[in-house]
């Protein structure tokens, strides 16, 4: 039986449209007698031809034609492929308009999602915090005579796919918008420079000794990705490939790319990871360095950190900086408080505030995050920091009810009821048990750190109705050129 389309337009009309607003996934947006149209790589207060591609009732997806005048916004993307790519949704937007934009969809999701009053959100919101070139040079090694705007070149780390070009060369780049087809990329301005020249030995060496990419559909072929780092402070670089065998002496002639590869200044660790499984996960269980050392290091916030190839580690150093310095401030820290760190990763927030604070407990549901917190804390001489692995709505609880370990038993009654809890959850925001358990421990003060504003506004009514208040809010740009935005957010006790 047909499927009855109520759309009063079908596919290919075609219709002149003003953009007015960016939509979640970084669209443009435009209305055509009320009709909301939302195309890609349209900005804000461009004029476009735009013809329908996907109608509905009340919206329709359609692609960008020509823009007939251009926004006082667009600015010409720095990266070739950046409309193929699916990397860069917003990188056609002038920086300014981008913070804009960002700002906007953190103050709309409180206002809409979350039920706070446009006033109140307007009154204690402060200014988005985004990278200034100034700041930024010193950190990534670059000036601005290398004409890389400081919203570029920041992530030190980056996971190509590799594949087979048309010509049966080998390619490596990212996956277009919503596919798995891999836009060659030689080299990203997202990430370091060093990227291409790794990239090249690779894809030079696979080339040279005709060793196969792998392929998603037939499970056949060896190199799936290559995933590569960059420690900002320490210029320690890591490479490790990801190939589709039990061992990694399935890679042919190991020991000439690993001769092109330690010559790249910086080199320090060289790997194959081992991922024979028909998945999306990226890297496998089994690990053998192939030169070099196991890791490399790090300083962030005053803090050295050991990052081997499974570690997560904030891809963003510079603005990590400011993001975890805005959550020390709001957590008003004056060298005598418990803290409860909950999602804590690696511990990065959870150190940082062990500086200023009587006694940190992280909480973090992958052990290996866990061992590498508690090298961390050890490392760095941090003494006054305990880490549980566990799922923070469990692992609370527990503490709660008595069941942990006995060596926190002398402080536990004030652990029991600290003076800080942070919070930084994945995009799907805080569990349910978690954020009842938190509110029982009824801490003085709650600071969020949140990746996704909707499940922030969500999060945040149910804190406000257990008996919090909401004091700051202010967004911070981690992800430049894109529609991410992180925030972080104070709570007091009522």
């Amino acid at each position: 039986m047909a499927v009855k389309n109520d759309a009063p337009y079908k596919k290919g009309d075609v219709f002149t449209v003003r953009i007015e607003d960016i939509g979640n996934d970084g669209e443009g947006i435009g209305k055509v007698d009320g009709y909301t149209l939302f195309i890609k790589d349209a900005v804000i207060g461009d004029l476009v031809k735009a013809s329908i591609m996907k109608s509905k009732k009340n919206y329709a997806y359609a692609h960008l034609d020509e823009v007939i005048e251009p926004s006082k916004d667009r600015v010409t993307p720095l990266c070739p492929v950046s409309r193929a790519c699916g990397g860069c949704q917003i990188q056609n937007l002038s920086y300014e308009k981008q913070l804009e934009f960002k700002a906007g969809k953190v103050r709309n999701n409180l206002i809409r999602l979350g039920g706070f009053d446009a006033d109140f959100i307007e009154g204690i919101m402060e200014p988005a915090i985004g990278m200034v070139d100034d700041e930024v040079a010193v950190s990534r090694g670059t000036t601005k005579e290398s004409g890389i705007p400081a919203h570029f070149r920041y992530r030190n780390k980056a996971q190509f796919p590799i594949g087979t070009g048309k010509d049966g060369k080998p390619i490596a780049g990212f996956y277009a918008g919503r596919t798995h087809a891999i836009i060659p990329v030689e080299d990203c301005f997202l990430g370091v420079e060093e990227n291409k020249d790794i990239l090249d030995a690779v894809l030079n060496h696979m080339e040279k000794n005709k060793i196969p990419a792998y392929d998603e559909k037939t499970g056949k072929g060896l190199v799936r990705h290559v995933l590569i780092r960059k420690g900002f402070t320490s210029g320690e670089l890591m490479v490790c490939l990801v190939i589709n065998a039990k061992s990694a002496k399935a890679f042919p002639k190991t020991e000439q790319l690993v001769d092109k590869l330690k010559a790249i200044p910086g080199m320090k660790s060289i790997s194959i990871n081992l991922n024979s499984k028909n998945t999306n996960v990226i890297l496998g269980d089994e690990l053998e360095t192939i030169w070099g050392e196991d890791s490399i290091t790090d300083t962030l916030c005053g803090i050295e950190f050991s990052i081997s190839p499974l570690s997560f580690y904030q891809v963003n150093p510079v603005q990590t900086e400011k993001l975890y310095g805005t959550a020390v401030d709001y957590a008003g820290l004056t060298g005598n408080e418990t803290v409860w760190d909950l999602y804590c990763g690696i511990g990065t927030i959870s150190l940082s505030m062990a500086k200023n604070a009587g006694h940190v407990y992280g909480v973090e549901v992958i052990p290996q995050a866990i061992d590498n917190a508690r090298d961390n804390a050890k490392n760095n001489n941090i003494n006054n920091a305990t880490f549980y692995v566990g799922k923070a709505e469990e692992v609370l609880p527990a503490f709660y009810e008595g069941k942990l370990g006995a060596e926190v038993e002398d402080s536990r009654e004030k652990a029991l009821h600290p003076d800080v809890i942070v919070v930084d959850p994945p995009r799907k925001g805080c569990d349910k048990d978690c954020l009842d358990t938190m509110l029982k421990m009824s801490p003085d003060r709650i600071v969020y750190v949140s990746c996704d504003s909707a499940t922030l506004a969500r999060d945040l009514r149910i804190l406000v109705d257990g008996g919090y208040e909401l004091k700051r809010v202010r967004p911070c740009d981690m992800f430049p050129n894109t529609i991410h935005i992180e925030t972080v957010v104070l709570l007091t006790k009522a």
